[in-house]
């Protein structure tokens, strides 16, 4: 394919006229016409952008066929995302199950040292899943340079209309967990339970709703970058928010566990140190938020 070929199957993909690139290259339309028809090219600087644009290298757009190379480079980023994305949503999964684990062995069945070793088994295996991906995403980065998110508009527009449902979901989960708080009496636990027992499968129960909640946003989160939407369409405040939430929760998963150890208060802190955090991540979120306004 010729550099005009491939410049107007690149501008059909993501369903731009030749006004829209012309204004986005900051030249008159006519000139788009005449890159695409061959009749002239554009300077070498000007290519540099259209490369950015389009998430194509140089050599491809001038003499390549980019329809064949955005297809294979599709297949690939697509599945690499996926499976990063899953990895990743794995190693958070086996931290706050690990956390679980730790109270409900240690709450329910009294065996503090075994429910301590399991936790830190899950921890080591988190560890190693985010040691393993994080690497291995990096390398493909270095193998595969200038390939990036290989999507059409409408492929784009589609996610982004399931986004808002993958992060209300999961936070859904979290509020239904926080059911758990409520007390004992008045739900249908068998009697031959402790308070203690009961205190503790109210924490497991939460936890448990936490652990599924964290993944699947971790999960929807790099599902979100794999499209290029960081790039492409959030604000440096919308981007600082979801570094707010990720450390918030990483920083209650601490306190909790160091609560948990120090004070022996797994069952009681775990609704209270979750919901704070949650609290002061909205809090900081709506202030990000009228900062970036």
């Amino acid at each position: 394919m010729t550099f005009g070929e491939n410049l107007q199957f690149l501008r059909k993909r993501l369903n731009m006229t030749q006004e829209d690139l012309a204004e986005k290259m900051e030249v008159s339309r006519q000139s788009v016409s005449k890159w695409e028809s061959n009749a002239a090219y554009p300077e070498t600087e000007t290519i540099l952008r259209l490369c950015d644009l389009f998430h194509c290298d140089m050599d491809t757009l001038l003499r390549g066929d980019v329809s064949r190379r955005f297809g294979e480079d599709a297949a690939l980023w697509n599945k690499h995302m996926n499976a990063f994305a899953a990895a990743i949503a794995a190693g958070v999964a086996l931290v706050l199950l690990g956390v679980t684990l730790l109270m409900l062995l240690g709450e329910f069945f009294a065996q503090v040292m075994l429910g301590g070793v399991v936790f830190f088994l899950f921890l080591i295996a988190a560890v190693t899943v985010f040691i393993i991906s994080g690497m291995g995403h990096d390398a493909f980065l270095r193998q595969h340079p200038g390939i990036g998110p290989c999507y059409t508009t409408e492929e784009m527009n589609r996610f982004e209309r399931r986004f808002p449902a993958l992060i209300a979901i999961p936070v859904a989960l979290i509020l239904l967990g926080l059911t758990a708080i409520i007390p004992m009496d008045m739900m249908n636990i068998p009697a031959r339970f402790t308070q203690d027992q009961r205190d503790a499968l109210c924490g497991t129960l939460f936890l448990l709703c936490v652990a599924i909640a964290a993944s699947a946003l971790t999960w929807a989160g790099i599902q979100h970058s794999k499209y290029g939407f960081p790039e492409e369409k959030l604000t440096r405040s919308q981007r600082l928010v979801g570094r707010i939430w990720g450390a918030g929760m990483v920083a209650a998963t601490a306190l909790y566990v160091g609560l948990g150890f120090g004070l022996d208060l797994w069952e009681q802190a775990a609704p209270i140190v979750y919901t704070v955090a949650a609290l002061l991540c909205v809090a900081a979120t709506i202030l990000v938020k009228k900062d970036g306004e």
